[in-house]
């Protein structure tokens, strides 16, 4: 009797911290059930060992910032039945992203010696301004039980469930006081898509966006709050422009607070 060839899995980096493809070497667990409904076949922070295309679904981590970094998202899509792209670098362009907004060159000369060996795009862009992308999974770094959904969603055909609504919803379900009621805190939370389980605000944090812009952000009431509570139109920038700098309802607010 033929054995059934298992779906190929291949990881992709392009600029990023490589946190995201740890959360999936931190699935543990989870991990070996992976392994043993699929081949992995392109991963090299894992393994050395790599399988020939194509693949039946790719998971993206990082943006695009190179000119060899725009060719070779193309050579993947091409391989790739799907593409699913993971992490704010992948789907927003990144906390490396903040480099749109100014001179990229100038940067470049205070951290290199040689800063004429360097070629790179002036932006950094989410892998969606590039290629087709089937699926967005959010999060700095993502949170590996929607990692497990996401593959299991797309192995059994199906579409995966995650959360639409925001952080305060998290923060509700854990019982956690709202800190901008309570203290007078900003926080992103109203407006950041849930995942990470509230963490900042059960520490009496302000929510960072970590997860990005969710569903139907209203961005423009929640800094109208901030503005109440004192916060300069610099708080507002720098808040709005962190690990998802770039996506578009973080980037048109903070726009809309320059001075």
């Amino acid at each position: 009797m033929r054995s059934v060839a298992k779906p190929k899995l291949a990881v992709w980096k392009f600029a990023s911290c490589d946190g995201c493809q740890l959360s999936l070497l931190d699935c543990e667990d989870e991990l070996l059930q992976i392994v043993g409904a699929i081949d992995i076949a392109n991963f090299v922070e894992a393994s050395r060992n790599v399988m020939k295309g194509p693949y039946d679904v790719s998971l993206v981590e990082g943006s695009i910032t190179t000119p060899h970094d725009a060719e070779r998202i193309h050579k993947v899509r091409r391989q790739s039945k799907l593409l699913i792209t993971i992490g704010a670098c992948a789907t927003a362009g990144g906390i490396q992203a903040l480099r749109n907004y100014t001179d990229v060159k100038q940067y470049a000369s205070y951290v290199y010696s040689n800063p004429e060996f360097l070629e790179t795009l002036n932006k950094s862009t989410p892998i969606a301004d590039h290629v087709f992308v089937d699926f967005e999974l959010r999060g700095c770094p993502i949170s590996k039980a929607q990692l497990v959904e996401t593959v299991s969603a797309f192995l059994n055909g199906r579409k995966p469930v995650t959360p639409p609504y925001s952080v305060c919803m998290e923060c509700k379900r854990r019982g956690t006081v709202c800190v901008m009621v309570a203290h007078g805190t900003p926080c992103m939370g109203p407006v950041t898509q849930a995942g990470c389980g509230a963490i900042c605000p059960s520490y009496h944090r302000g929510c960072y966006g970590c997860f990005g812009p969710k569903e139907t952000p209203n961005t423009g009431a929640l800094a109208d709050q901030w503005k109440a509570m004192g916060i300069t139109n610099d708080g507002i920038v720098r808040s709005f422009r962190g690990f998802n700098a770039y996506a578009d309802a973080f980037r048109k607010e903070s726009e809309a607070h320059e001075e």
